[in-house]
């Protein structure tokens, strides 16, 4: 079992085999994409408002779609992700999209070794801080970037949702940080069928293991909100009981799936 401080590594490789599979995946629909259609979801775009003329530090930026949405919008954007894959790629897409954005390969951790600079809004979402061991420096790091007046806006997969098992039928984990969890799997949410088989070690976060490292951080939370649905459809046995709302069939609308926040520097 890969030990704690090797997780950079595994998670590197494991982001490497997948970023190919979700380029030419229906679920990042990257020819839709390129034809001018956002990948931001309503949940971000509220809490994001007019972003024109803004410096966004979007962390965690995969292939780099949300990073392009963003500058199509009129911002002015960096993406960091740890994948030198998703980078490439990332590069690509938004030479392809004839959209300036600027990508940095780096452990979210090591930022400050890459980057020297402040920004208006610091943006990242869905699936990314379950990657990171430490909430605190990784609250800290966000609170460094950000300029006075500046603000996070931040949209996650609920807590909740990572205690269940691959099914949803029995809960599998513990709501509140403790050991690593080391997994192996087999295909990717973009696409349950392909031949991959990924080893993953991440962490589950509590709600106040967040919102308590934001408030230690010195930021101020603005805006906070549960929601009873995904707007992705990355979940095993999922129904789509409105357009763009996905839940899981058997639990229906019984437990919280996505939360979202703002938090401030003063």
């Amino acid at each position: 079992m890969p030990s704690t401080p090797d997780y950079i590594a595994v998670n590197k490789q494991s982001w490497n085999s997948r970023t190919p599979l979700h380029l030419a995946s229906a679920f990042y629909d990257v020819p839709g994409f390129l034809a001018g259609k956002t990948s931001l979801q309503p949940i971000e775009l509220a809490l994001l408002g007019d972003v024109a003329g803004k410096r966004i530090l979007h962390l965690q930026c995969h292939f780099g779609q949300d990073t392009i949405s963003l500058a199509r919008m009129g911002a002015h954007v960096t993406g960091v992700d740890l994948s030198d894959e998703a980078i490439r790629a990332a590069k690509r897409l938004a030479d392809q999209a004839g959209v300036a954005a600027t990508f940095i390969c780096c452990d979210v951790y090591d930022l400050p070794a890459h980057l020297d600079a402040t920004f208006d809004v610091v943006f990242t979402s869905y699936g990314v801080i379950g990657w990171l061991p430490d909430m605190d420096r990784w609250a800290r790091l966000i609170a460094t970037y950000l300029v006075p007046g500046g603000k996070l806006v931040f949209a996650e997969f609920h807590p909740v949702v990572w205690m269940f098992d691959n099914d949803f039928e029995g809960v599998a984990y513990r709501y509140f940080k403790s050991e690593p969890i080391v997994e192996t799997e087999t295909g990717t949410y973009a696409d349950p069928t392909a031949p991959l088989e990924l080893t993953m070690v991440t962490w589950n976060h509590s709600l106040s293991e967040v919102l308590g490292a934001l408030l230690r951080s010195g930021l101020a939370l603005e805006a906070f909100e549960e929601f009873d649905y995904s707007p992705y459809d990355c979940f095993r046995h999922t129904r789509e009981d409105e357009p763009g709302r996905y839940r899981i069939a058997h639990l229906e609308d019984r437990i919280p799936m996505v939360y979202a926040l703002v938090a401030g520097k003063g």
